[in-house]
């Protein structure tokens, strides 16, 4: 059986700390659907918290892949990050909103926002340019943000 927690511990994120951890985290869980099906992926992102905007960067492996063919068939998605120090102390942010590929126009923007917090694994090396690239924004509407500290 699971431990009881008093709700006492957990309350609701401040406006400034919600930012904090979407500044803080460079990693977390993107959820899109088609037609009933769901389908989360773990994925760096970048924040903008002046337009209340994540990005996101797909690479192509090939003709089509099962995140992009979700991603373009997703008309709101979901973000989930956190951090969780320990068992007793944990925050955790939720966004929403409408996923959209990235204009052209707005990849200046995108690419230094992605260079102050997305967190990248080394899948190429630092000589061997990422190719064929899709940026998708997700354009928040609702966020919401939950944390628990020790008892």
């Amino acid at each position: 059986m699971a431990p009881e927690y008093p709700e006492s511990n957990r309350v609701g994120m401040s406006d400034e700390e919600v930012d904090n951890l979407l500044r803080e985290q460079g990693v977390g869980v993107l959820s899109l659907a088609d037609d009933g099906v769901a389908y989360g992926i773990p994925i760096s992102f970048g924040y903008d918290a002046e337009l209340g905007r994540l990005y996101f960067i797909f690479l192509r492996p090939g003709e089509l892949s099962r995140k992009e063919d979700f991603a373009e068939r997703t008309v709101r998605a979901s973000f989930a990050v956190w951090d969780s120090p320990s068992r007793y102390e944990w925050k955790s942010v939720v966004v929403d909103g409408e996923l959209l590929p990235i204009a052209d126009e707005e990849w200046p923007r995108v690419n230094e926002t992605l260079e102050d917090n997305a967190w990248y694994p080394s899948l190429f090396s630092e000589t061997e340019p990422m190719q064929d690239m899709l940026g998708w924004e997700l354009r928040i509407d609702h966020r919401s943000g939950l944390k628990r500290r020790g008892s």
